[in-house]
This record gives structure tokens, sequence and C-alpha cells, in this order.
């Protein structure tokens, strides 16, 4: 046990490593590097805010306190945490690697595999309850909320014991022929193992909306409103931008598995990789608010109570007697998106 302690905790393991997968060891700060640093910072940055805005509107509106909401405000809380892990993972790579300890680096990689654990099972549950509510013509009831609940407190401990794995043992330190060449800590059958589990409940989650579809088209399907088709619509476009952006991550590391060490130059490139991946975290409220107009109403609520005040200091700022008129289009899209704040009507009528 000593011995594996001072493993996790030696200076010199990363460099180590990293000099056995790596053909070279970039450590320059240029400056192409620190232009690409800065766009990073500032993707996350609008990331984190995004999602928790999304995460702001579905707690303070009774209305987004069905299921489906609830889903997707777990599957926004870990990509507001991914932006967050790609931050930190982004300020600690570099010329800053070399100076890790083994725990650092298990840190810094396996915060990002908890995020995306936590959003592959995010897209499960949201498809489970797709299928219950439509195919199974059964809606979740507020006496259901503990299980819901539950349902993500296990999603997050899954990810957690999986994104752990490696720090807990299952890594290649004193094993550098298993070792991997985009992530040289871990082994690689622990990385095929990752990317084979999502990709199983990936192609389970396609499975289940192919059934929802054929249920929903059949003669008896009589939950098939323009509504349920159109939140239907919302979740499976949530899936496929998951699936294009993380596709290109998972074939290169699939890549990885099969690459006997520097034999495939393509692997040196992996971040390009990961972080078009990590769109996904950006795109995703954007498509489910644009989709719901409920939700975007309460998203932009903020901006537009600090759009009000900005008016109000400048009106008190301005010449006397000169006012400022009310924007026609605000007041049209208010009247426009005044929905029924009854929990019949929630599904069906917050998507358009």
């Amino acid at each position: 046990m000593g011995s594996l302690y001072s493993e996790y905790l030696s200076p010199s393991k990363v460099r180590e490593h990293y000099n056995y997968t790596k053909e070279t060891l970039d450590t320059q700060e240029t400056p192409s590097r620190q232009v690409a640093l800065a766009l990073i910072i500032i993707l996350c940055f609008a990331i984190v805010v995004e999602n928790l805005l999304v995460l702001i509107a579905v707690a303070r509106n009774s209305k987004f306190h069905s299921a489906m909401y609830l889903f997707l405000g777990n599957l926004a809380a870990s990509d507001l945490l991914a932006g967050v892990a790609f931050v930190a993972n982004t300020l600690l790579s570099g010329p800053v690697t070399l100076g890790l300890t083994p725990v650092q680096w298990f840190a810094r990689e396996g915060s990002a595999f908890i995020t995306l654990s936590a959003s592959v099972f995010s897209l499960l549950a949201i498809a489970i309850e797709r299928h219950v509510a439509i195919a199974k013509v059964k809606l979740y009831g507020s006496d259901k909320s503990c299980r819901m609940l539950l349902l993500i407190a296990a999603s997050w401990l899954i990810s957690l014991a999986l994104g752990g794995l490696p720090i807990l043992g299952w890594n290649c330190l004193g094993h550098l022929e298993a070792c991997s060449t985009v992530l040289p800590l871990y082994t690689k059958h622990y990385v095929l193992c990752v990317v084979t589990i999502f990709s199983v409940i990936l192609l389970a989650i396609v499975a289940l909306y192919v059934r929802i579809y054929c249920v929903v088209r059949s003669s008896h399907a009589d939950v098939a409103g323009p509504q349920t088709l159109a939140l239907l619509k919302t979740v499976t476009i949530v899936l496929g931008v998951f699936i294009v952006c993380w596709l290109p991550a998972f074939s290169i590391l699939l890549l990885d598995y099969a690459c006997p060490v520097r034999s495939c130059p393509v692997l040196y490139k992996a971040h390009y990789f990961f972080a078009f991946a990590t769109l996904n975290s950006l795109l995703n409220p954007v498509i489910y608010t644009w989709r719901s107009r409920d939700l975007r109403r309460e998203v932009l609520r903020p901006l537009r109570c600090c759009r009000r005040a900005a008016g109000v200091q400048g009106r008190r700022g301005g010449t006397p007697g000169h006012r400022l008129l009310p924007l026609r289009s605000s007041s049209s899209l208010e009247r426009g998106t005044h929905m029924p704040t009854s929990p019949t009507f929630l599904e069906g009528n917050t998507v358009v």
C-alpha cells in the first residue's frame, strides 16, 4: 500500500508515462496556444452561464418540476460541471501537465469522465421517461418524485464510480506497455471498457426512441398529439447532437486501443476531438430553450430584468422630459408566449 501511495504522489511518474507514449513533449507556451487557451476559457464560461440559467429556471418555476424537466435539469447540471472540468483540464494541460503528480492527473481526467458519464446516464433517464410516458401511457406523478430523485442520485453515484476506477487502482502505473497514448496513465482496457459502456447505453437509447416512434405512429397511440411529437423531437435532437459531438472522440479512443504505441500520429491531436465534443454542453441549453417556449421565457427573464434595470438607470440619467418608449417586440413576445400554468397543460404547451 505504501508503494502505491508513493507512486501516486511521485512528481516524475507523469513525465515518465508521457515520454513513453509521446514522440515529442511540446512544453513551449506559444502565442497560438495562448489564444486557443483564451478561446476555450470563453467557451467554457458560456457553457457554465447557459446551463446555470437553465437550472435556475427549472428550480424556480413549479411548471418545470415534472419528470421530463427534472431530467433535463440533471443534464444541464452535468453540462455545467463539464464546462468547469474542461476549464480545469485546460489550465492544467500543456507545460503544466508534466509537473502534476499522478493523483492530480487522475483528478483532472476523472472529472471529465464523471461528467461525461452523468450526461450519458441523463440521456438514458430521459429516454426511459419518454418510453414510460408514451409507450406505456403512464405519466410520473408527484408521489414518484422521490423515485426520480433516487434515479438521478444513482446515475451520479455510478458516474463517480466509473470515473474513479483509475484512481482506485485500474491504471497503468508500473505497466507502461499497457498505457493509452491519448491518456498515458490510463490502461487501454479501461478506456475500451468506458467507451463500450457508453456505446451500449447510446444504442439502447436509440432502440428506445425507435420503439417510441413506432408506438406513436401506430393507430393505437392515442397520445400521439402534436405536442407529444414536438417534445419527442426535442429530446431526439438532444440525443442526435450528443452522438454527433462525441462520435469523433469515441472513435479516437477506439483507435487508441487498437494502435501500438507511437504508431498512430493522429492520436497526438486527440485534444481537438475532445474540444469538439465539449460543444455538446454548449448546444444542449440552446436546443431545449429554443424548443420550449415557457423555458425560454424563464431562462431569458434575468436578462430582461437586467435590460429593464439599465433602462431605468438611463431614464434617471437622461435629459428631463425625455422618455424611452417600450419595445413593441417585448410586449408582443410576452403576449404571444403567455401560457396557462395548470400542470395538466405542462408538456402540451411548453414545446413549440
